[in-house]
């Protein structure tokens, strides 16, 4: 099992901005497809953004313009970069890590709040 820490959530503005972050226990991650996740009050948990190990990115329609998915895999980290935030991107992040079959690890989840 992989550990993942998430950091950078809180209280922010409509319009305002926030970076997670989310940092892996093993170098596993530099092979690993990540995932930003999001769950709200009485929601099912939603995909927000993927990035696969060549890069490429996948973002659900609500957040594409706004939000930024990104790796740095020196540092076995992934970023979400939330800009334009919006009342209804208040949720609770996750950040996952899946590699085959073998991992699929979640982290602790990181509150964002988005006051009008």
């Amino acid at each position: 099992q992989v550990q993942l820490v998430e950091s950078g959530g809180g209280l922010v503005q409509a319009g305002g901005s926030l970076r997670l972050s989310c940092a892996a226990s093993a170098s596993i991650f530099q092979i690993s497809t990540m995932g930003w996740y999001r769950q709200a009050p009485g929601k099912q948990r939603e995909l927000v953004a993927a990035i696969t190990l060549p890069g490429s990115t996948n973002y659900v329609d609500s957040v594409k313009g706004r939000f930024t998915i990104s790796r740095d895999n020196a540092k076995n980290t992934v970023y979400l970069q939330m800009n334009s935030l919006k009342p209804e991107d208040t949720a609770v992040y996750y950040c996952n890590l899946k590699y085959a079959d073998v991992y699929d690890d979640w982290g602790q989840g990181t509150q964002v709040t988005v006051s009008s």
